[in-house]
């Protein structure tokens, strides 16, 4: 049922949203971390991301360094057919 989800997330405009988020780590503030985060969402503005480095930054300890986005749609609305099935009643 995941995929259902993300099928209709896909047809109602979302993208799928890859960030890499470096943040420093928390005891040893000169060295990076790396963190990949992937999910649908919204361009330009990508409020599901938002949400996410919302939570980080009130939740965890490592203060985040950068963030580089990218962002793919997946489908489009020529890629969608109308399929019309015969005989069912």
């Amino acid at each position: 049922m995941a995929h259902d989800r993300a099928l209709l997330k896909q047809v109602r405009g979302y993208r799928l949203a890859t960030a890499e988020i470096l943040y420093r780590l928390p005891d040893h503030p000169d060295l990076l971390q790396s963190y990949i985060w992937q999910d649908y969402d919204l361009a330009p503005n990508y409020p599901v991301l938002i949400r996410f480095l919302d939570f980080w930054r009130r939740e965890l300890e490592g203060p985040i360094h950068s963030v580089r986005l990218a962002g793919r749609k997946l489908i489009g609305a020529a890629d969608l057919n109308m399929v019309s099935e015969y005989g069912l009643h």
